[in-house]
């Protein structure tokens, strides 16, 4: 099955782009909008909205397959690409890429799929985002061929033999109202929360991590005062943009102690941290998370590190696998480039024994966040993020909704 035409759209994201060096900066919040100067170029201002390119894939028989081209909400930062804006791709789409599309055989995913992710235009390869939705709209296109999920194309093209299809545990992420959008994820009964954004130290972490202590510790009794059973145990991840780093220099020593004192209050319930140290570069990076994880393996300590800064790249997730720096990865989907790169990841993960955390950005769309489920499911990912937006309930429902449909597909298949 070929695709006969190929047509491009602006599309909107569920969320917004954010200038990460200006808010660890010290921009401040006025109601939605950041006041300050932008730190990262292409930013006009600290955050700006969300935009993508929805590519439909048109083939011989009519059927349409979708992708969406779509970005981190952190674009820019932590060596990833550069900002992504529809309307300067849109013409790079359609004078490059349009052509070569046209034509392709839509049968087989795997090695179609390669062949975009690692092409090169005037020397050089393809934006991350336009990577990212090609791909998703030819696995969406194979599976359309193939009559059966994405979750199963990928199962068949990578010889994943399980035939089991599971649920991946769901991790929700709140944006900056930590405290009402916690309760939404209790009510709910997600598996993993509330991500909590804490990116900016004296406002979300405190001088001496004072603030984080308080939160965790009030969400603990949260959890434990309105959950429905107490068989509802779920795990406590917050993101903290490598401001724990910030506020002990790295000290590896000192933060693994700050930890220890979060773990105790968090208890009983598990605690994971992403990303407490960005030490400015992938190398150093890694070296800091490996010297954590072993140190908290060496003592027991009851937490979890997710790595998420730096760790970009597929070549970059096999590299902290490899080097065990974090107990878990976040695979951040968008970064990756092509879908591809998600499901080799995740199995490469699955491999070495690291937790896979097939994640991404509140900056995405319905589409992508369908595809990218079931990779999850297919690849056996331990856990996905709700995802797009901070509201919760959409991403909840959008995630959720899409997992219990191909799990009841495939597994009655």
């Amino acid at each position: 099955m070929k695709i006969v035409d190929v047509i491009l759209s602006k599309s909107y994201t569920g969320f917004y782009f954010d200038d990460q060096k200006a808010i660890k900066e010290g921009a401040t919040l006025d109601g939605f909008r950041y006041v300050g100067e932008p730190k990262t170029p292409g930013f006009q201002s600290i955050r700006i909205p969300g935009e993508a390119i929805s590519i439909q894939l048109v083939l011989e028989d009519g059927l349409v397959a979708t992708g969406d081209c779509a970005a981190v909400q952190y674009s820019g930062a932590g060596g990833r690409d550069p900002l992504f804006l529809a309307d300067d791709f849109i013409p790079f789409i359609e004078k490059e890429l349009v052509p070569l599309l046209k034509g392709e055989d839509v049968s087989n995913f795997k090695s179609l799929a390669e062949k975009y992710d690692k092409l090169e235009i005037n020397g050089k390869r393809l934006h991350t985002a336009i990577r990212y939705g090609i791909t998703q709209a030819l696995l969406k296109a194979t599976s359309l061929v193939k009559r059966k999920t994405m979750a199963e194309v990928v199962r068949e093209e990578y010889g994943i033999t399980d035939t089991k299809y599971e649920e991946v545990a769901v991790f929700s992420q709140s944006g900056d109202d930590r405290y009402l959008n916690a309760d939404k994820m209790i009510i709910k009964q997600v598996d993993v929360l509330p991500h909590a954004l804490i990116n900016h130290v004296e406002t979300k972490l405190g001088k001496n991590g004072e603030i984080l202590r308080e939160y965790i510790k009030y969400l603990k009794n949260r959890i434990l005062d309105i959950r429905a059973s107490e068989d509802y145990n779920p795990v406590i991840q917050v993101d903290v943009y490598g401001t724990i780093g910030m506020i002990f220099d790295n000290d590896s020593r000192k933060i693994v102690d700050y930890l220890k004192e979060l773990a105790s209050v968090a208890s009983p319930f598990k605690l994971r941290v992403e990303g407490p140290v960005d030490a400015g570069s992938r190398e150093a990076t890694m070296q800091s998370l490996k010297e954590i994880t072993a140190l908290i393996d060496a003592e027991n300590v009851g937490v979890e590190i997710v790595a998420d800064e730096w760790c970009n790249t597929l070549e970059d997730v096999k590299y902290f696998a490899d080097n065990k720096a974090g107990h878990i990865l976040q695979i951040k989907t968008p970064d990756l480039g092509g879908v591809n790169n998600v499901v080799e990841a995740i199995m490469y993960c699955n491999e070495k024994g690291i937790g896979a955390y097939c994640g991404g950005t509140c900056n995405e769309t319905s589409i992508s966040c369908e595809v990218t489920t079931n990779i999850a499911i297919g690849a056996k990912a331990s856990q996905i993020l709700a995802k797009p937006g901070m509201g919760v309930d959409e991403a909840i429902m959008i995630v959720r909704n899409e997992m219990n449909r191909v799990l009841a597909l495939a597994n009655r298949r």
